[in-house]
């Protein structure tokens, strides 16, 4: 009998998802609990599994489309079984056009007046109307039940910006009183030139993710980043003592395991850290949940850590190596990647020696760490050669002032060279 493969639901609020990429073809074997499909939501891409074995039949959903949770995308059966009318039925549904609609023309002398749209839409399709100032009342839903879709409202942007007069738009504002002459080396005002013609590279779901997130950090908070040189001798000789004993217990020690737990204690030393930025007062987190940015093909995500504090160091080693494998794999399920109350950004690993990291909102802080490498130091008024790092810290200046960031990374520095 053939089984319908449905859009997964992905946790609390996605409502929605795109499909990224078949990885099998129509007529394709498909086994038990193997990858078919890599599907992308605004937070993460991850993998849709096949829950029977049998042959793709049909593929309902391509490549490119978002749909709602719940959706058919694909039929798996036996080569040359019927395939009931009933799961192409529950593929995408359009709601089609009615028919002989009229054509509004708005009236100078009646300006239209903007009412509150009242249905229901994804996180992504509201950034959208908002990033374009879009009256949701004025585009037409394709989705299930006539719900607003990502594609629906980006092809209405794409209809306003090349045809407006198709557009029913609003009042234009005044227009502001003429700037005074430009000085001729005002340079900075001065419209780029052109530029030649090139290749243009389609935004995944995760890169315009990825870019909206990090434009609101920078305007949300004033970011200040502080830089310190942690020494790692004690780390180090810790680690290559019981290096092997965690293999054994199933974990790979990694540094990051040791800066996420000197991170945990700091923070509780320091809550103020740990916390975010409302507008009636600051939030005070109870849960320290670490999120640890991890480099991947197609961008960069934050698995979390969740109740961090509640673990030794076996148990963050685990963890840290049980997210980053599935974060490349895109195994990684939406909750996952939510509820961060702090990140650590290891950007050493490719060599870079420090940054500035932006802070992932609506988190406090960011620790970077950059390359751990053997570089001359003076210690007791000798020269010695100890493996350094430069690790830097930026934080909303709303919520920390210098000293008590300071404070703050001082405290992990302490306990990453005098550890036990």
């Amino acid at each position: 009998m053939a089984t319908n493969l449905i859009m997964p639901e992905m946790g609390e609020g996605v409502i929605e998802g795109t499909v990224a990429r078949w990885l099998k073809a129509e007529g394709e074997q498909v086994d038990q609990y193997e990858a078919v499909l890599e599907i992308e939501t605004d937070k993460v891409t991850t993998e849709a599994t096949a829950e029977e074995a049998g042959t793709l039949l049909e593929i309902l959903v391509a490549e490119g489309e978002t749909v709602p949770v719940g959706t058919v995308l694909a039929v798996i059966g036996q080569p040359g079984e019927e395939i009931s009318a009933d799961g192409k039925q529950n593929g995408t549904a359009v709601s089609p056009t009615p028919p002989n609609q009229p054509t509004i023309t708005p009236s100078p002398h009646h300006p239209i007046t903007r009412s509150s749209y009242k249905g229901r839409i994804s996180p992504v399709v509201g950034r959208i109307a908002e990033e374009h100032d879009v009256d949701l009342n004025l585009v037409t839903g394709t989705g299930r039940d006539g719900r607003i879709t990502k594609n629906d409202i980006l092809t209405y942007v794409e209809e306003v910006t090349h045809h407006p007069s198709a557009v029913i738009r609003q009042p234009e504002p005044i227009s502001p009183a003429p700037l005074p002459p430009r000085s001729s080396f005002d340079f900075a005002q001065d419209k780029p030139a052109s530029l030649p013609s090139g290749d243009l590279l389609p935004l995944t779901t995760m890169r315009r993710a990825i870019a909206e997130h990090m434009v609101r950090s920078k305007q949300t908070s004033p970011h200040v980043t502080t830089v310190f040189e942690f020494d790692f001798t004690a780390v180090a000789a810790h680690r290559a003592a019981h290096k092997s004993q965690f293999a054994k217990d199933g974990a790979n020690l990694t540094f990051t395991a040791y800066l996420v737990a000197a991170t945990v204690q700091a923070l509780k030393q320091h809550p103020l850290a740990n916390s975010s930025w409302e507008e009636n007062g600051i939030r005070l987190h109870r849960s320290i949940n670490i999120g640890m940015a991890t480099a991947i093909d197609d961008g960069l995500i934050v698995p979390v850590i969740k109740n961090a504090d509640s673990l030794n160091l076996l148990g963050l080693a685990r963890t840290v190596n049980d997210l980053a494998n599935r974060a490349r794999n895109k195994q990684l399920k939406p909750d996952e990647v939510q509820g961060g109350t702090f990140s650590i950004t290891n950007h050493g690993v490719s060599g870079s020696l420090f940054a500035t990291p932006i802070i992932n909102q609506p988190q406090c802080g960011i620790l970077g760490v950059g390359k751990i490498e053997k570089r001359v130091r003076v210690v007791n008024d000798a020269i010695a050669i100890r493996p350094l790092a430069f690790v830097s810290f930026t934080f909303d200046h709303r919520i920390l002032d210098g000293a008590s960031a300071d404070y703050f990374v001082a405290t992990i520095k302490e306990i990453i060279e005098y550890w036990q």
